[in-house]
């Protein structure tokens, strides 16, 4: 039998939270984001611009029913997301899941899902930075949209070059405007909803449309699966506060916070919102595929310029994806440089605390990637974003098998580290990462929505990637023995 890990930081060190000493490459990073920070982060991180664009798609599919994939997908989400501040409210770290499954699982685990993530945070700069070109190029069209998203690129990529604090303060403005509009949305759709909004021309709104025109599975109950598949990935960005309280002021206390609020966040800002919109209007009405579906729920009210005011939110949405993308993307990189797992020049950091190398090679690729966007979209960036399509499953079933061995090395060696408890362990830990493995079979048999297609290419960059951990853990392996056999002398 194997022994187990030990509860130690090999990512901290000299210029960690909490740590003293200022090393010749700068102080590592800094506890630079304030409560307020934290708290929109973990707010703001969970309303994707997927939410607003792509939940068309999925109720066309699911009809009324797409409320109970978005219910699944949300309750697993809840319970990774509580498996997730287990581990982090015991250890903050840059790396999050990453370090944590270095730890629990080998360091073939952390290595393979950190640059797994890593890829699909910077193929994510590419895209968003795409949709938010196209409205301000729809908006200003003088400037080509390869233009405005290099204009794009380049202030977010100075703003988190400038300090942890400036992305922080950022994305609180951000995020503070996705809440306030979904909040605004929820409230105004659903006083139209029970015919209480006052002027608003509310004919078609009305609970019954959740069972007429075919009924609530209009597709059958099956279209609930199909419909978990084109949701799952609106999910992604639920962690990122865990790997931002790394840099708080008090990171068990946030990570602590982002936890235990997941639940009436996932409520409120997806299933309340969605319930809106297939309330205002018919599933089946072509304004929700012509025009998106939080566009036509506004249109159907007669609001004045319902486009424009999506069009404001979706690309505040896109910029705050962006500006937590590129975020999210450096301090993976910088946990895996500190850990050994990629170049050394990603671990240093400004006097400020801010890993500018690993934000600067992060940018670089996306901005490769916009190019491919421009120059072959039906080729090389398709392959691009297929491939990293999977990774957010990918990430959730490796939280839980680091979970389920992470709680017994807290347990023997820190038990008062234990300030957030997974429910029912190690039963619903079992329970998640079946219906992952479910759904990560289910999308092989999907052809209709490209996800068999998405699957086998993750599948394909997952197993090069793990096969690559694999050869350095093995020479690591065979350099530390030779170190070993050398006698002294």
């Amino acid at each position: 039998m194997t022994s187990q890990p030990t509860l130690k930081t090999p990512e901290s060190g000299p210029g960690e939270p909490g740590g003293s000493a200022n090393g010749p490459h700068g102080s590592g990073l800094q506890a630079g984001l304030k409560n307020r920070h934290l708290s929109m982060i973990a707010i703001g991180g969970v309303i994707g611009a997927g939410l607003f664009v792509g939940s068309s798609s999925g109720i066309a599919t699911a009809g009324p029913g797409i409320l109970l994939s978005y219910a699944l997908v949300g309750t697993l989400v809840v319970l990774v997301m509580r498996m997730l501040g287990e581990m982090s409210a015991a250890n903050p770290t840059s790396g999050s899941f990453s370090a944590h499954a270095d730890r629990a699982l080998g360091p073939w685990a952390g290595f393979t899902i950190g640059w797994l993530y890593w890829f699909f945070w910077v193929v994510v700069l590419a895209v968003e930075a795409t949709a938010g070109a196209a409205i301000l190029e729809g908006w200003i069209p003088a400037v080509p949209q390869w233009g405005w998203a290099l204009i794009v690129m380049v202030v977010l990529t100075a703003t988190n070059l400038v300090s942890v604090g400036s992305y922080g303060e950022f994305e609180f403005w951000f995020a503070g405007i996705k809440v306030v509009a979904i909040g605004a949305f929820i409230v105004i759709g659903g006083l139209a909803v029970f015919g209480m909004l006052p002027g608003a021309d509310t004919d078609q709104a009305g609970l019954a449309n959740l069972t007429d025109h075919g009924g609530f599975l209009p597709h059958g109950a099956g279209a609930i699966l199909t419909g978990i598949l084109l949701v799952v990935f609106s999910f992604m960005g639920s962690e990122i506060a865990t790997l931002a309280a790394g840099e708080s002021e008090n990171p068990q206390r946030a990570v602590t916070k982002a936890t235990n609020s997941i639940i009436w966040r996932i409520g409120v800002f997806y299933l309340g919102s969605i319930f809106v919109v297939v309330c205002l209007l018919p599933w089946d009405s072509k304004s929700i595929a012509e025009d998106g579906s939080y566009v036509a729920a506004l249109d159907s009210l007669g609001i004045a310029h319902a486009g424009q005011i999506m069009n404001f939110i979706v690309l505040t949405s896109v910029l705050s994806c962006l500006n937590s993308g590129l975020y999210t993307a450096s301090r993976m990189a910088f946990s895996l440089g500190r850990r050994g797992d990629a170049p050394k020049a990603f671990a240093r950091t400004t006097a400020r605390g801010v890993p500018r190398t690993a934000i600067i090679s992060s940018v670089v690729f996306g901005f490769v990637a916009v190019f491919f966007n421009y120059k072959f979209p039906d080729s090389v960036f398709l392959f691009l974003v297929n491939s990293s399509g999977a990774v957010a499953l990918f990430v959730w079933l490796v939280i839980c098998f680091s979970q389920l061995r992470m709680r017994k090395i807290i347990q023997a060696e820190a038990p008062e580290k234990l300030v957030v408890r997974m429910w029912l362990y190690p039963y619903l830990t079992w329970a998640s990462a079946a219906l992952i493995v479910f759904v990560l079979g289910y999308m092989l048999t999907d052809t209709e929505h490209d996800g068999r297609t998405t699957m086998l290419l993750s599948l394909m960059v997952a197993a090069i990637v793990l096969a690559i951990a694999l050869v350095k853990q093995r020479l690591a392996g065979r350099a530390t023995r030779d170190r070993d056999e050398i006698p002294a002398g």
